[in-house]
């Protein structure tokens, strides 16, 4: 029968459980007798969500339906960091949604028909070889391992789970790391306003760098006598092994005994506005506010500037004139609500993935996306419109663009009258940038 409103569903009725059970029994009965996601309370249950409801309604697979178990799809570990082993698939769609409806990268399909069904990655190709790129959603979605993160494959205990913000690009996705004895053993997505469980490649798999062995444990200093030659360096970024012959170890105490009094001495003999600080875009935001405090207080020196201003010195100085503000005006994900999205001089499903899926949405939905971009870029498979312009060229096609919008009028005069300032500048200023000038320019 087909739903409908005012209906009375009978999820608890004597016949609703006897068909629940005997579903769960079939698929239990697939499932292969060594599990890939073991629940974290009974490693008994060797088959995450399914092993769970199983328990729940306390199922037990009958001899006679296990004797006609499926023939079992062979594992696929092609992929560097996710396995694939459909032998504990249930087909359940969530994998497809994830990549599809989430993602938005239309990786994972559901093939053939009937007893013959089951999950591909694009025409049937092994996961490696396919367009997957990695965001790992679909391991977030799995419920019974079919999908799992090659680190942690079977048991799911681990020591602690550590909730943290990513440090790759400035999104702020929240996630959690998941340790056991010490070492980062997967990433799962935490809801936050940025990123609502959503990671990328690098959040959800790009942890092995806290591991390596490259990465220093104990502070360095360089070693008396020895210069600081440029090719030094070089082979030494070539060769970490032979780090002995610059540097030798030293105490906590000893290095930052060290370094605050060189700073000190600078500061001491060529006064206070010769240092300065210069934060990273991986920093947290207390962090970033931290290091101005040692940066003005401690050096007692204004001289305290970040990454961000100069990589985007262009926006913050359109912001700051547009909104009265240089930093980011609201989440990404906002852009939800937007009619129109206008990318120029971004590539974010390569540099901001979690950001573009959230573009990526709104396209399903019907909002347009232009995309100006002198490259092909991702992205641009979603665009209502894509500007491939000249590079160099950027400022002659905005010009022909705002041009027009005030030729034909499209301009909105009560706002600007109430909101803007400098606008008959504007207008003087692209007075000779009609289309027809600007096209031989930037090739629009």
């Amino acid at each position: 029968r087909t739903a409908t409103a005012g209906m009375d569903g009978q999820a608890t009725s004597e016949r609703a459980v006897k068909s629940q059970k005997m579903v769960l029994e079939m698929l239990l009965s697939d499932m292969p007798d060594t599990g890939y996601k073991w629940n974290e309370k009974d490693e008994s249950q060797q088959h995450g969500e399914l092993s769970d409801w199983a328990a729940r309604m306390d199922v037990q697979v009958r001899p006679e339906l296990k004797a006609l178990r499926r023939e079992q799809p062979k594992a696929d570990v092609s992929h560097p960091a996710m396995a694939v082993n459909l032998d504990a698939c249930i087909q359940c769609n969530r994998c497809v949604r994830a990549c599809r409806e989430e993602q938005v990268n239309d990786v994972i399909g559901y093939a053939m028909r009937g007893s013959h069904s089951e999950i591909v990655f694009d025409l049937n190709d092994p996961m490696g070889d396919s367009t997957c790129v990695a965001c790992g959603e679909c391991v977030q979605a799995c419920p019974t391992g079919a999908l799992m993160p090659k680190t942690q494959v079977g048991s799911q205990i681990v020591d602690k789970k550590v909730d943290s913000v990513c440090p790759f690009c400035g999104v702020g996705c929240l996630l959690t790391y998941n340790v056991k004895n010490n070492v980062i053993v997967s990433v799962d997505g935490r809801d936050g306003p940025a990123n609502h469980s959503r990671l990328c490649v690098k959040g959800r798999f790009g942890f092995d760098y806290a591991h390596s062995p490259q990465r220093l444990n104990v502070p360095l200093i360089r070693k008396a006598g020895v210069p600081k030659d440029p090719e030094a360096l070089n082979t030494l970024n070539r060769d970490t092994a032979d780090w002995s012959e610059v540097f030798r170890e030293a105490t906590w105490e000893e290095a930052l005994a060290f370094s605050a009094g060189g700073l000190q001495n600078l500061r001491d003999t060529y006064g206070k506005k010769a240092l300065a600080g210069f934060g990273s875009a991986k920093g947290s935001n207390e962090e970033a506010y931290l290091f101005q405090k040692l940066v003005r207080t401690g050096f007692g020196s204004n001289n305290v500037d970040h990454c961000t201003r100069l990589c985007h010195a262009s926006s913050v100085a359109a912001l700051l004139e547009g909104v009265g503000s240089g930093a980011v005006s609201n989440q990404v994900n906002d852009v939800e609500h937007s009619g129109l999205i206008f990318v120029i001089g971004s590539n974010p499903t390569s540099n901001h993935p979690v950001a573009a899926t959230w573009m990526k949405n709104a396209a399903k939905k019907g909002t347009k996306i232009v995309v100006a971009d002198p490259r092909g870029t991702d992205i641009g498979k979603h665009a209502w419109r894509t500007l491939q312009f000249k590079p160099d060229t950027d400022v002659a096609m905005l010009n022909a663009m705002i041009h027009t919008v005030i030729d034909e009028g499209l301009a909105d005069e009560d706002f600007i009258r109430t909101r803007a300032s400098n606008y008959q500048a504007l207008k003087a200023n692209v007075a000779g940038s009609a289309p027809a000038r600007m096209a031989p320019i930037c090739g629009i």
